[in-house]
């Protein structure tokens, strides 16, 4: 589903030179949930912004579903972002004048869907994961797992091909991370392609495999016992 080949990503600060992604080469299979592990700094986040079209690289390539995009225009790397590929943030990303219900309604329609059927297909996003008592509240109105559990109704509700999810636990308690999660393994059970950044090992261990990265590079490829 998604390939990394020889990926880098250099940053160019005066006459220093900082590789955050050095050489990243390996394969995400459809239905498969893996996780990206290692240390603050290790190249985590930096690499799922290249896997998923949200950065360009510096070399290498990046395939998804058999199609090379990385040297696709903005506009049509756009259009695949916007299209097959679902986005789970650590900070939510919400915007918050808006009920949980526009939240996940708000991208349907810039997909092009009309209005009848994008609030239709939002209320089952946010009823599969468990808020469908939820959909006239804003974001202040709710807690931190329910947030964070709207921006999973938006990102499954396009029914992407891929979902990349950015330490998607890291501002909550541990009861409402225990429910993110919990929703993460239900959509991957489900069939969805998941590809998450945790600094917590007790979820990476949840996934069906480990990638751990050192300095930039990959410094171990586990499969997990799940």
């Amino acid at each position: 589903m998604i390939e990394a080949k020889n990926l880098s990503k250099k940053f160019e600060s005066g006459e220093e030179t900082l590789i955050a992604v050095n050489d990243v080469s390996f394969v995400v299979k459809t239905g498969e949930f893996v996780t990206i592990t290692g240390r603050s700094g290790s190249g985590k986040s930096t690499l799922m912004y290249q896997l998923s079209l949200l950065d360009h690289p510096s070399a290498g390539r990046i395939l998804i579903d058999g199609q090379d995009v990385t040297d696709l225009s903005e506009e049509v790397r756009t259009n695949i972002r916007l299209r097959s590929l679902g986005f789970i943030f650590q900070d939510y990303a919400l915007i918050p004048e808006l009920s949980a219900l526009e939240n996940v309604l708000i991208p349907l329609l810039m997909r092009g869907m009309l209005k009848p059927a994008a609030e239709n297909q939002a209320k089952k996003s946010l009823e599969r994961i468990g808020l469908g008592d939820r959909l006239s509240h804003l974001p202040s109105e709710l807690s931190g797992g329910q947030q964070q559990r709207v921006s999973i109704a938006r990102a499954i509700a396009h029914e992407p091909k891929i979902i990349f999810a950015d330490e998607p636990t890291a501002n909550l308690d541990s009861e409402s991370s225990k429910l993110v999660i919990k929703n993460i393994l239900e959509l991957n059970q489900e069939g969805q392609t998941i590809l998450m950044v945790t600094h917590e090992p007790e979820y990476a261990r949840m996934a069906h495999r480990v990638i751990t990265l050192l300095d930039g590079k990959i410094s171990s490829d586990k499969r997990n016992a799940v």
